[in-house]
C-alpha cells in the first residue's frame, strides 16, 4: 500500500515466547498508539521495524513501507525516523550542525545550510541555530531533535516516549508540534506511551498489549 506502513502477520518472539501478534495498516499522517506494561514488547515492536532488534528476539511475517519491503533492509536504508525520550543532540556541535547531521547527503553545503535555516525559520527558532543544544530548554531540545529526524526525509516515523521527560507545561506543547509534523509531512507514525492523555491527543488508533 503505497506511502503506508504495514505490520504485515508479525509475530515477535522473545526467547521463543510470543510478545505480540499484529496486522494493521499505519496511513499517511496516522498515529497510532502502542500502550502496555512494561515488556509486552512496545519498544521491541519499534526495534523491529526500524532493525535494531537484538539477537535474542525473533519474528516472522514482514514489514512493508510506502510499497516497499523493508524487513530484512539495513537499518540506513529503511527510511524510518526515530525520536525517543532522549533528544540525543550532539554537546559538541551547534544547533545547525545537528540538524546538518539530519540532512541527506546530497547538494552543496550552501543548499544544506539554506535547508537547515528554513527548517529553523518554519517553527520560529532561527535565532537558536548557533546556540550549543544543552544551553536550550528540554522543549526546545524536543523541538530540534524532531526537525532533524524530519530533515533526514524518513517516510515513517517512530516515536519511543519522546514526551516523558517533560514537564507538564511542557508536555502538551511538544505532543502537538510533533503531531501537527507528523501530519503535515503525512508521515504514517507509531507512538509509544504510558501515557493516555498522549494516547488521547494522538488521534488514532490505540492498541493495548
Amino acid at each position: 500500500m503505497k506511502d503506508a506502513l504495514c505490520i504485515e502477520n508479525v509475530c515477535l518472539f522473545h526467547d521463543g515466547a510470543k510478545l505480540l501478534d499484529l496486522n494493521l495498516d499505519i496511513q499517511p499522517g496516522e498515529v497510532l498508539t502502542v500502550m502496555g506494561p512494561s515488556g509486552s514488547g512496545k519498544s521491541s515492536l519499534l526495534n523491529l521495524i526500524s532493525g535494531f532488534l537484538p539477537p535474542s528476539f525473533s519474528f516472522t511475517g514482514r514489514v512493508v513501507l510506502d510499497g516497499v519491503d523493508i524487513t530484512q533492509a539495513d537499518p540506513a536504508d529503511r527510511k524510518v525516523g526515530l525520536m525517543f525520550q532522549d533528544p540525543l543532540l550532539f554537546p559538541h556541535l551547534s544547533v545547525e550542525d545537528n540538524l546538518m547531521f539530519g540532512l541527506p547527503a546530497t547538494g552543496s553545503k550552501e543548499e544544506r545550510c539554506a535547508k537547515v535555516r528554513a527548517a529553523l525559520d518554519a517553527v520560529n527558532m532561527v535565532e537558536l541555530g548557533h546556540r550549543d543544544p544543552l544551553t536550550l530548554s528540554g522543549g526546545q531540545q524536543s523541538r530540534i531533535a524532531l526537525l532533524r529526524v524530519l530533515l533526514s526525509e524518513p517516510k515513517a516515523l517512530l516515536l519511543d516516549e519522546p514526551f516523558s521527560a517533560l514537564d507538564s507545561g511542557l508536555r502538551g506543547k511538544v505532543r502537538d508540534f510533533v503531531f501537527n509534523q507528523a501530519k503535515a509531512k503525512k508521515l504514517p507514525t507509531i507512538l509509544v506511551t504510558h501515557d493516555q492523555l498522549d494516547a488521547d491527543h494522538s488521534g488514532g488508533k490505540i492498541i493495548t498489549l
